[in-house]
């Protein structure tokens, strides 16, 4: 009996798991429909579609609109909210936290930290991030460390401390700007109307670097979630796997950030809200948020856009902040 009821609760979760993973490819596609077809210059559906799969006549204005314009945004904005909620995922997972999300170790602060340093100084952008956003990781690896262990609780009060202190470095360094100030504060708000294919392919590449270790190591996750301490009960070496995914996620952030900028609340919103649906097990939440956030940032993109271009990191504030305080809300009563 009691057999025969996990077996049908494994198919009812299955199905459940499926129905879900094909909701969220179809509003993805729908998304990605309307980004393609709508915008300044409306193109028609069908001659839409011809431009993105068949030739195109040298010259053709369509063309140039869709293939150089609209996909290159459309790819940078579903990979980058693929990328952030996949990375919100592994944060929420490793620390035990509803409310972590790539910003929660100070990660993005380091990566804005350098990314407003090198628009200061003239120095490359991408690689002053990367450093930026390690620089965080182990500063807050360390102090944890050092605090008592690298343990849930150290490392989030860890990162508050250097987000805290590298938000100021990005305010001196606004405040001794000058003319490059307008620069840094369009930036740090996030948005994708300067997007490439190559920047699309960046965030693209850092969610595969987040995604297939996380997927990889989905079992051992799930174990770790448990509690502190759990996972070294079944042999799993949870030092090691921390500071592996962890530095995953730093990477695939510090790549979204220094392309396009601070875009909070994706990595928050989007797995929570599917964590409500498809339960603690991260292989499936993982497929799942990866599509969520996409839609997401996508929809968000094109709403910016429709309202003066915008910097989307306002809109998916003011769709962030509100679920942010549902969670901490919810928490409290329970």
């Amino acid at each position: 009996m009691d057999g025969g009821r996990l077996t049908e609760h494994r198919r009812r979760k299955g199905r459940r798991l499926v129905w879900l993973l094909s909701t969220l490819t179809a509003l993805l596609l729908l998304v990605s429909f309307f980004r393609i077809t709508f915008g300044d210059w409306e193109i028609a559906p069908l001659r839409a579609l011809s431009l993105l799969v068949g030739p195109v006549e040298k010259g053709s204005p369509e063309g140039l609109v869709v293939r150089t314009l609209r996909l290159p945004r459309l790819l940078a904005a579903i990979g980058a909210g693929g990328t952030l909620s996949v990375s919100g995922v592994v944060l929420q997972g490793l620390l035990s936290n509803p409310l972590a999300e790539p910003y929660t170790l100070g990660i993005a602060s380091g990566a804005a930290f350098g990314a407003a340093f090198a628009f200061s100084f003239g120095v490359p952008l991408t690689a002053t991030s990367f450093i930026g956003a390690f620089g965080a990781l182990c500063l807050s690896w360390f102090l944890a460390r050092r605090a008592g262990g690298a343990t849930t609780a150290y490392l989030v009060l860890a990162g508050i401390i250097v987000n805290a202190f590298l938000s100021a470095g990005v305010t001196l360094l606004k405040a001794l700007a000058d003319d490059r100030l307008a620069a840094i504060v369009l930036w740090l708000m996030g948005g994708f109307s300067g997007a490439t294919m190559e920047g699309a392919m960046a965030v693209w590449l850092g969610g595969a670097l987040v995604f297939i270790p996380a997927f990889m190591k989905g079992r051992e996750m799930d174990a770790l979630s448990l509690g502190e301490g759990r996972g070294a009960l079944l042999g799993i070496e949870e030092g090691r796997l921390r500071l592996l995914l962890l530095a995953s996620a730093t990477l695939a952030t510090a790549l979204t950030v220094s392309r396009f900028g601070i875009i909070g609340f994706v990595g928050l919103v989007a797995p929570h809200l599917l964590r409500l649906l498809l339960g603690p097990e991260h292989r499936p939440l993982l497929l799942a948020s990866f599509l969520g956030g996409g839609a997401l940032l996508a929809a968000s993109d094109g709403l910016a856009q429709r309202l003066g271009e915008l910097p989307v990191g306002v809109i998916t504030a003011l769709l962030g902040g509100p679920v942010f305080c549902w969670i901490l809300l919810r928490g409290n009563r329970r």
